[in-house]
């Protein structure tokens, strides 16, 4: 009745009975089947995709077998061997549903990513991309690991050679290939009954070696794979990969910091022998300079800024004087998305010398009608102040009002200027103008308006066309 009307299926599984007696426990009168009582629909439900990944009752396996007992005695020794040999989990040049839905659940495709140009370009990396495509390319032990400190580049490493495999720069036998991420912690997510993260992590090697396209997995924070999974009695991730290490049919990509591999990595020498280490160290300021010269074009049009190569070179000098506690090039990063969101927020928003005024003035008011309510109630304690009050309120007022008509005068000015420019017409006379005002510390830096839409903050929206 399950396998007919729930999911019309003309065969009866296992998966059928056993469904059958989670929901009425009184069909089993055997009482040493105790431990299948304690499995709810919710875990059959989770469990079934994985138990159907290794069943031999699969559609697609038994009309693989029908075709082998139909095949002609006589047939050729080679096509009977073709068959037998042939992988039950692939069809045609695809991996079964089962397999492709694993892969695709705990694994990114990195290379999926670089061809719609969601990753940034790489700079300066040269020499550990080359070392990890010789790796890659060796017959055995091909798994390179990235041994690295925090911030230095090891997962835009692998980025970089991402990019590299969708160009078509790498040799032909990586040319092919697909680069993906494998999500640990998702392994381990959920896999509250023994057994299914050890499942899971199996499927998932499965998957990429009878993948009909060449994967590369790249695991990163590599030391977390060594403990994980053995917490219920279960073995754990790094022995389950070393079989398929060591012989070369699982090519993975890790990634960890010095601390972290001298922990872990050299206490397991089994482990350690399968893994080629690419050191990668912090650059120096030259290159970390053309690493952020390579990333101001993304970072200038996310914020709508301009970045100057002077705002570069600062950026990494700065960045290795004061934030000694991090690395290359990260931090030089980190300082110049910083520096430009705070350039973005200023254009978008009032000076700030006319905000601090206008707070000011607000607080002096507030105080004025604390005063007057305690007069009304005949408290005469603070009467002197208010006088003092009053006055102070009204030399911000005339500081405010000066402000205000100096920001509205940038403004035109600017606007005025950007739309001569735009007509090709003489704006030496605005430039003097400019020029005179940037001598008194102006509120607006025109530099900062390089950009065309930024400026409708300032000038309003810009036409759609010419002839608008």
């Amino acid at each position: 009745m399950i396998a007919s009307l729930d999911e019309d299926i003309e065969h009866i599984r296992s998966v059928h009975i056993l469904a059958a007696m989670v929901k009425q426990p009184s069909l089993v009168p055997n009482d040493a089947l105790w431990p299948l009582m304690t499995l709810s629909i919710t875990q059959l439900q989770r469990l079934r995709p994985m138990l159907d990944a290794q069943s031999d009752e699969r559609p697609e396996v038994q009309q693989l077998a029908v075709h082998n007992q139909s095949l002609p005695a006589e047939a050729p020794l080679e096509t009977q061997s073709t068959n037998e040999t042939t992988a039950p989990n692939v069809i045609g040049n695809t991996l079964n549903d089962a397999l492709l839905a694993v892969l695709n659940k705990f694994t990114v495709d990195v290379t999926d990513k670089a061809r719609e140009g969601a990753i940034d370009p790489v700079f300066g990396r040269d020499d550990e991309i080359r070392q990890m495509v010789d790796i890659l390319s060796r017959r055995r032990k091909n798994n390179p690991i990235l041994v690295g400190e925090p911030g230095v580049g090891k997962t835009a490493l692998v980025e970089g050679l991402a990019l590299r495999i969708v160009e078509g720069n790498v040799p032909v036998s990586l040319q092919t290939t697909s680069l993906r991420t494998l999500d640990l912690g998702l392994l381990q997510a959920g896999a509250g009954v023994k057994g299914e993260f050890e499942q899971r992590l199996k499927n998932v090697i499965e998957a990429v070696q009878q993948s009909p396209t060449p994967i590369l997995l790249f695991i990163d924070e590599a030391h977390t794979i060594i403990g994980a999974g053995n917490q219920a009695g279960g073995a754990d991730a790094a022995n389950l990969l070393k079989p398929a290490l060591a012989r070369g049919e699982l090519r993975t990509i890790a990634a960890t910091t010095w601390s972290e591999y001298k922990q872990y990595f050299e206490r397991d020498a089994a482990l350690e022998r399968r893994f080629q280490v690419v050191k990668v160290d912090e650059p120096d300021d030259e290159k970390a300079c053309l690493m952020l010269r390579g990333l101001k074009p993304r970072y200038a049009k996310y914020h709508g800024v301009h970045i100057t190569d002077d705002a570069v070179k600062a950026a990494v000098t700065l960045s290795r004087r004061y934030l000694t506690g991090r690395q290359l090039p990260d931090k030089a990063v980190d300082l110049l998305d910083t520096a430009s969101a705070r350039i973005r927020m200023s254009l978008d928003t009032l000076p700030e010398e006319l905000t601090r005024l206008k707070a000011k003035r607000t607080a002096l008011e507030l105080e004025q009608q604390a005063i007057l309510d305690d007069l009304v109630i005949g408290n005469t304690t603070n009467q002197p102040l208010l006088s003092e009050l009053v006055t102070q309120d009204a030399q911000i007022a005339i500081q405010l009002t000066e402000l205000e008509q100096r920001f509205e005068q940038e403004k035109n000015l600017i606007s005025e200027l950007l739309e001569q420019r735009r007509q090709s017409q003489d704006v030496s006379d605005i430039q003097s103008q400019l020029e005179l005002i940037q001598q008194n510390e102006p509120l607006i830096t025109p530099m900062w308006m390089s950009e065309r839409w930024p400026l409708s903050s300032l000038i309003g929206q810009a036409c759609p066309y010419p002839a608008y």
